[in-house]
This record gives C-alpha cells, sequence and structure tokens, in this order.
C-alpha cells in the first residue's frame, strides 16, 4: 500500500486509489460533488481543542505532532476504522491547509506507516 498526501483542493492528477479527507471540518468553498472524496475520516482528526492551540505557528510544530501522536494513540476506534478503509490499495490523504509540510495529514501519514 502507498499512501499519498494531496491538498483537497487540488483535483486529482490521476487516478490514486482511495481519496479520504483527514481534517475535522469540511473545507471552505468546497462542494461535496467536486471534492471527490471517498471517505472523511474527521474523527481521526485533530481535536478541536488541539487545532485552536495551534492556529498553524510553526513554532509550535515539535508540540503539536507529539499532541496529535498521542491524541492517535487514545483514539483507537478511529484509527482502526481508517486503517480498514485504506486497505490494502493505494490511497490519498487529503487535508485543506495551505501548509504543504506541517499538517496534521502529515504526522497521520507517519504515524499510520509506523503501524504497519
Amino acid at each position: 500500500m502507498r499512501l499519498r498526501l494531496e491538498r483537497v483542493y487540488e483535483p486529482p492528477p490521476h487516478p490514486d486509489g482511495i481519496r479520504i479527507l483527514v481534517d475535522r471540518l469540511w473545507p471552505r468553498g468546497l462542494s461535496k460533488a467536486k471534492a471527490g472524496i471517498d471517505f472523511w475520516a474527521k474523527e481521526v482528526a485533530p481535536s478541536n481543542e488541539l487545532r485552536d492551540w495551534y492556529q498553524h505557528e510553526l513554532e509550535k510544530w515539535p508540540e503539536f505532532r507529539r499532541r496529535y501522536r498521542e491524541e492517535l494513540k487514545n483514539n483507537d476506534a478511529a484509527v482502526k476504522e481508517l486503517i480498514a478503509k485504506l486497505g490494502n490499495g493505494n490511497a490519498t490523504l487529503l487535508f485543506g491547509s495551505r501548509e504543504l509540510n506541517h499538517n496534521n495529514a502529515v504526522v497521520l501519514k507517519e504515524y499510520l506507516e509506523t503501524l504497519r
């Protein structure tokens, strides 16, 4: 299985397996029809409290990663549901953030890869 990361606002470049939105909030200005999302894994996204604390302030990135991984460890049911949706094929984890390298999808991908 191969996991890719992609901004939800970008059209899929080619068939890339199951497309999973991993944000807690639906992306602004994007219709469900246009999004091309197969599954919305909002329960595996960072908690509202963690999102509000982080605010994409890059100096908080190391602590955000630590706290989010801790949330994932304590959210076994949602993580298992996501893994079941991923199956053995290719998948793309979709996120809304403009920050391509410092967002929850990056941490989630790293976390999932440690479980395989």
